[in-house]
């Protein structure tokens, strides 16, 4: 185990934000944690978890120890009638592992392609895109308690998982409560993907895909190779453009208030919830405060999608943390002052 000094942190973060930890520790497996454990001087450092960087935005140097997980291995864990079982470590590419499962013929995580991030930062955030949501086909996952070093395998229940939410966002906040957020680093997940295979394809850009296609049965590599495209003509890539994917959550209103926007906004953009709630489109939120393609400082929002902020300054010039935030928080204000609707983001400030 190497403890690396003052290691610069713009190529381990989606955005491109140039920041620095002040110490930082590859783990590439359990015992890394155990030897990082039993060094006097890291046992009870505060430390920060580090997957792709796709999912926070950095406000500053990193004062807390850095733990940039590397844990990699693909393999196939159990076949049943019902179900293949997948394990991936958490320092594996998403979109690599998802592409890899496909070609070994286990698919049923397709709409999930082209996400950026890692393994180990999918349950975190739940991620989720056109209609499916990591829940949908997770199994368990295994982590380590970084206050007590031992292992823990939990399954979605006690995953908690929510609306890109998990029991990894949230502090303890007392003894009974079971928040994980600083406390635990994901080393493996397991999925679940069900038999018979059933292509998932009632989001509406997919029933576009097959129009356009005529293709009403797809197969598991259409809808990844539609997904894939859908995402490149939408989102731009970070490696060329800087960015945390979608900068805010779609919020949830009762029908009521649902109504009542419809009333003054005809065309805004819903779906109704199993609940019983209505899902907003956020971006068609911040497209109607006229944000698409504005900019403060070097944070600008995209112009082919106002749900995703990116960094215009590129390597040579690139956006802070702190520009961001302030075009988040213009862009939250706008929409509550036009519509009365708080808007939360995705990403993990640090």
């Amino acid at each position: 185990m190497i403890v690396e000094n003052n290691v610069p942190l713009q190529p381990y973060n989606s955005f491109g934000i140039v920041a620095r930890a002040q110490n930082l520790v590859r783990i590439a497996s359990e015992a890394d944690v155990a030897e990082l454990r039993a060094d006097p001087r890291w046992r009870d450092a505060p430390r920060f978890v580090l997957g792709g960087g796709s999912n926070i935005v950095l406000t500053g140097d990193v004062k807390p120890l850095v733990l940039k997980v590397e844990i990699k291995g693909l393999r196939l864990v159990e076949e049943t009638p019902r179900a293949w079982i997948v394990e991936a470590g958490a320092g594996e590419i998403w979109h690599d592992a998802v592409q890899w499962m496909l070609e070994h013929g286990y698919p049923g995580l397709e709409n999930l392609a082209l996400i950026p991030g890692t393994v180990g930062g999918a349950p975190v955030q739940n991620i989720g895109a056109y209609g499916v949501e990591l829940q949908d086909r997770f199994d368990s996952l295994d982590a380590i308690d970084l206050d007590t070093g031992r292992g823990f395998t939990l399954d979605a229940a006690q995953c908690a998982f929510g609306y890109r939410d998990s029991v990894f966002k949230h502090v303890r906040s007392g003894p009974n409560d079971f928040g994980l957020s600083g406390r635990a680093l994901i080393t493996r997940v397991r999925f679940r993907l069900p038999k018979p295979w059933k292509a998932v394809v009632g989001y509406l850009d997919l029933e576009r895909k097959m129009e356009e296609t005529g293709n009403f049965t797809p197969s598991a590599t259409d809808v990844f190779d539609w997904v894939c495209a859908i995402r490149r003509a939408k989102l731009p890539d970070w490696r060329v453009l800087g960015n945390a994917g979608s900068f805010f959550k779609n919020p949830t209103v009762t029908p009521e208030q649902c109504a009542d926007i419809i009333a003054r906004d005809p065309k805004i953009v819903h779906y109704p919830m199993d609940d019983g709630s209505i899902k907003l489109a956020a971006g068609w939120l911040i497209d109607a405060c006229g944000w698409k393609g504005k900019s403060v400082g070097n944070a600008g929002v995209y112009e082919r999608q106002a749900l995703v902020l990116v960094n215009r300054g590129g390597l040579e010039n690139p956006v802070t943390g702190g520009e961001v935030m302030t075009l988040a928080k213009a862009i939250q204000t706008s929409v509550y002052e036009r519509f009365g609707i708080r808007l939360e983001p995705e990403p993990v400030v640090v």
